[in-house]
């Protein structure tokens, strides 16, 4: 079984995810509505992560370090896109939220495909805390693309 390689990279991806969020929050934390709600979903990629961190080691996962990666993921503004290098601040929120969707909706694929695994080993745990995890994650990148399309239109045209 390769359940837990997905776990191990899931609990790291949670883990990022998280710490984007919280980056997002501080970065913008002038937008009391970012400021906030990325703090509050931060905490389910925290609770995530540990979720993974109690089952993993059922699937000889392990999740004490990150073997063949540097700890941390990279910063929103290291992220390859059409904003990046720029520092007007609306273009560097619209640049962030799009960096939160992307890992996001990365993140969920991610439960999905353990969803879809636990089905097929018919491991009740695991696919309960799969579809509760990409529920949260799919709201996660929800928000995050919300956001963005809230923000664009007047940082790209003004």
């Amino acid at each position: 079984m390769k359940i837990g390689v997905v776990l191990r990279d899931v609990y790291w991806s949670e883990t990022d995810l998280a710490d984007d969020l919280l980056r997002l929050a501080d970065r913008h934390r002038a937008d009391h509505d970012v400021f906030h709600v990325a703090r509050d979903v931060a905490v389910w990629s925290r609770r995530h992560a540990q979720d993974v961190a109690a089952i993993a080691p059922d699937y000889g996962a392990e999740v004490d370090g990150r073997p063949g990666s540097p700890a941390g993921s990279a910063a929103p503004e290291a992220r390859r896109g059409p904003l990046a290098g720029t520092d007007d601040p609306s273009l560097v929120l619209l640049r962030d939220l799009r960096g939160v969707y992307l890992a996001a909706t990365g993140v969920a694929a991610d439960w999905q495909m353990l969803a879809q695994a636990a089905q097929g080993v018919r491991h009740a745990e695991l696919l309960d805390l799969a579809e509760r995890c990409r529920a949260e994650t799919q709201r996660q990148a929800r928000w995050a693309n919300g956001k963005l399309k809230e923000s664009a239109t007047q940082a790209l045209v003004s």
